[in-house]
């Protein structure tokens, strides 16, 4: 994993061959199953809010609490609990079957002003750059995300696997 957090301190971001080695990255027949959560966490620090926000225990860092949490693709539900626990932001639920032609991604966003539902918003990779257009179709403003503000976008299924963001406003 040294290599993954040599990557994330040089250029910024992991690159998706490195997560894909993660634990918390689901295999790619799981990720066109249906909704699933993507753990983008590489770094072992002291942290396990994810854990404890999943109903179904599919979320496990442990112990040592610096683990990194490890995705159990049989229970995920795709429900997004996790998505604002992270104190990280590095959580995501994305859906490859939202429909024939789009994907849907729900991922917290942190930044004022927020988009409202039916914009059409930039949406981008890991790295912050431009991919495509998607449509805002849920802002998710729950007290249970603890003043997070969690965003439902579908957007065009052929950008599946680089999507992880929108442009901010």
């Amino acid at each position: 994993m040294s290599s993954t957090t040599n990557c994330l301190k040089t250029i910024g971001s992991p690159s998706l061959e490195e997560l894909k080695g993660s634990p918390g990255f689901p295999d790619e027949h799981h990720m066109k199953k249906g909704p699933i959560a993507i753990i983008e966490c590489i770094e072992a620090i002291p942290c396990n809010p994810c854990e404890t926000a999943c109903p179904k225990g599919a979320i496990v860092v442990g112990h040592p609490i610096t683990n990194l949490p490890t995705l159990d693709v049989e229970k995920c539900i795709g429900c997004g609990l996790c998505i604002a626990a992270c104190p990280g932001l590095a959580i995501y639920v994305k859906d490859y079957t939202y429909s024939d032609t789009e994907a849907l991604i729900v991922f917290p966003y942190e930044y004022y002003p927020l988009p409202s539902i039916g914009d059409k918003v930039t949406m981008v990779n890991r790295r912050g750059a431009e991919v495509c257009e998607g449509k805002v179709l849920k802002i998710n403003l729950s007290e249970k995300n603890n003043k997070t503000p969690v965003i439902s976008v579908s957007f065009p299924k052929k950008h599946f696997e680089e999507i992880v963001s929108m442009k901010r406003i």
